[in-house]
């Protein structure tokens, strides 16, 4: 199948806008690679410290610079239920790794922290910049330079970005992404949300409320709709850095087990030791950044991607920005309803059909790049497979079904649930924002009403409480932005907006802050940006301004006379408090520095070229071939 003509288009437009940077990029990771790991040029009191504790057989692969040593970067703790499986998973991976005569280390654990837990908290707003922390921390624990490939164990919101983030930085390296899977199935998620619902309006008690959640969030594994934490995992099947249908196996299994195992067969196959060498820097391109996006709308994906996808590209030395999501998303079909945007959750998805399905249906539609590397070497439609336990007890791989286990959940591109990916860029006088109306009925996709302005998320449960907000209106909610308080996902809204809605006003949400993955059937312009601390117009709102939210031609507007806007002076809050608290101090270099939120929220810098001219491999001369151009890996790997 050809390729569809819009995802070309955009494909050859990031290409060309990531030239330098991408160019950049790809001398460091050639630097890196040919400088290699430092195991076989350490001192013997560096080697001894690192090979110390190892079991003695294992210590004397390691001094044999030829065998793989393969870096374990884990994001376990026991109070995520997602990330809680992860505390066995290095002996299986080291047991693995000698069976195939590679060893493995615990390279380092980087946090992992709980979006659901702190919702509408004060540590919130530590959790858009703990990608970035996540991303050092990853960096930290493979900067002994000993390592030769590398697994990475993350699931949920802000850590699978930050791992990718730190694996980029050390693209010469090997790496796959190792999830944990989902946790079973609970109560529904349309039954979850009329409690929630319920108890915002004062009809349900707090037991009942607990029991209700707990019922739904209640082992081990991730949570089941189709959140930030569930769209990681359908992006790292699409770009090819999980085993093939890796994502939706639930933890405590022996599919799990043997998924897991493999993986670390495979990094052992693709290091510089093995026979099919391929580092993540090569695997992460601008192709497989679009296909990531493809992959988001298809499915209705978290917009926390349109700020993850952003930074991870970035990351990489790839420039992309909300236009592409935006005429990529329509183009896109609907393959999927998962909750939010359907009652299904995602073991319903899996049983239907899963990623492979999807990346079959995608790739045949044209709407994918087939030619990528992952993995498994040079080629995407090597995923679209599904996993089943063989006989030994190892993993084997069967084509994806040929058609949906359930049309109600998952469809084929010929007949998608809509023929958009309902993500829309919104866009005027108040700036640039992201809305997700994949679950928003059409009759909501224009709004235009009086605004009310608040300045904390607080704020307005307070006037709802009071019985403030019973009518037509836009809230406003500022000083939301990564500078201003980084950037908390405003989540705990929902309800509230949601029976407002229900009793028949006409309302939205506009903010420069951050709505959810679970974003649902309220309307809500988010991410605005440029913030208000970065001369933002969300601040001259004022309380009455007529502003209209329309997904269907893109119009995020103040309806204001021109005159009376450029009279207009910068609103002002007093964030101190904010900053002060649960960490939050900690956190100010990450406000300081954070780019805007069409650019990633992103602490780190593009890739820059490096002052010296760098040897592309022994024996071929540096003007044979383009510095870390495709022809130069190609060479290498063939030799």
């Amino acid at each position: 199948m050809a390729l569809h003509p819009v995802v070309e288009q955009v494909t050859k437009r990031i290409i060309q806008r990531s030239r330098a940077s991408r160019a950049a990029y790809l001398a460091h990771l050639e630097a890196a690679r040919i400088q290699g790991v430092q195991r076989g040029a350490l001192g013997c009191t560096n080697l001894a410290h690192a090979i110390a504790a190892f079991p003695v057989n294992d210590k004397l692969k390691l001094r044999e610079a030829k065998v793989p040593s393969i870096a374990i970067v884990s994001s376990y703790n026991d109070m995520l239920s997602a990330h809680q499986p992860f505390e066995y998973y290095p002996r299986v991976i080291k047991e693995a790794a000698r069976e195939v005569g590679a060893v493995a280390q615990f390279a380092g654990g980087v946090p992992a922290m709980c979006d659901g837990v702190t919702q509408g908290q004060p540590g919130m707003e530590l959790s858009l910049f703990s990608r970035d922390a996540i991303a050092m921390a990853a960096a930290i624990g493979l900067s002994h330079n000993t390592f030769d490939a590398a697994l990475y164990l993350g699931i949920c919101d802000k850590i699978v970005p930050g791992l990718l983030i730190g694996a980029l930085h050390f693209g010469h390296l090997p790496g796959i992404f190792v999830p944990g899977g989902p946790m079973t199935s609970g109560i529904s998620n349309k039954q979850k949300a009329a409690i929630r619902q319920r108890y915002a309006k004062g009809e349900a008690t707090r037991e009942e409320l607990l029991e209700g959640e707990t019922a739904s969030y209640h082992g081990a594994g991730t949570c089941t709709f189709y959140g930030t934490a569930n769209s990681n995992q359908m992006l790292m099947e699409m770009m090819g850095l999980h085993l093939p249908g890796a994502a939706f196996i639930t933890p405590g299994t022996p599919l799990r087990d043997a998924l897991t195992a493999a993986a670390a067969h495979q990094a052992a196959s693709i290091s510089q030791q093995g026979s099919n060498y391929m580092p993540i820097g090569r695997i992460v391109d601008e192709k497989s950044i679009v296909n990531a996006i493809v992959a988001l709308h298809a499915t209705g994906g978290s917009t926390n991607h349109t700020l993850h996808v952003v930074a991870i590209a970035r990351a990489a030395g790839i420039v992309i920005d909300w236009n592409d999501f935006d005429e990529l998303s329509k183009v896109v079909p609907s393959l999927t309803r998962i909750y939010p945007n359907g009652e299904a959750d995602v073991n319903h998805f899996q049983a239907a059909g899963g990623p492979g399905f999807v990346i079959r249906e995608l790739l045949d539609a044209g709407l994918a790049h087939e030619d990528v590397n992952t993995i498994l070497g040079h080629g995407l439609r090597n995923h679209c497979k599904e996993p089943f336990l063989g006989e030994d007890g190892k993993v084997v791989w069967r084509d994806a079904t040929p058609h949906s286990g359930d049309d109600s959940v998952l469809r084929p591109a010929t007949n998608p649930f809509r023929d958009n990916g309902g993500m829309v860029l919104v866009q005027g006088n108040l700036g640039r924002a992201i809305m997700k109306i994949s679950a928003v009925k059409p009759e909501y996709h224009v709004v235009e009403a009086p605004a009310l302005t608040f300045d904390s998320q607080e704020d307005f449960l307070r006037a709802y409480k009071e019985g403030q907000l019973n009518r037509d209106f836009v809230a406003v909610i500022r000083f939301q932005g990564p500078r201003a308080n980084g950037m908390p996902e405003l989540h705990s809204l929902t309800p509230a907006l949601s029976n407002l809605q229900d009793a028949g006003f006409k309302v939205a949400m506009v903010t420069d802050g951050r709505m959810s993955g679970a974003s649902g059937k309220v309307p809500a312009a988010i991410h605005v940006s440029p913030e208000i601390l970065a001369g933002g117009p969300l601040g001259l709102v004022r309380d009455g301004d007529i502003i209209r939210v329309d997904a269907s031609t893109g119009a995020l507007e103040a309806l204001v006379p021109d005159d009376v806007w450029a009279s207009r002076s910068m609103a002002s809050a007093d964030l101190s408090k904010g900053h002060i608290g649960m960490g939050r101090e900690l956190f100010a270099m990450f406000r300081t520095h954070s780019s805007p939120a069409e650019q990633g929220a992103a602490t780190f810098p593009l890739p820059s070229p490096i002052p010296t001219t760098v040897p592309l491999h022994d024996g071929v001369d540096s003007n044979e071939v383009v510095p870390g151009s495709d022809e130069d890996f190609l060479f290498r790997t063939q030799k």
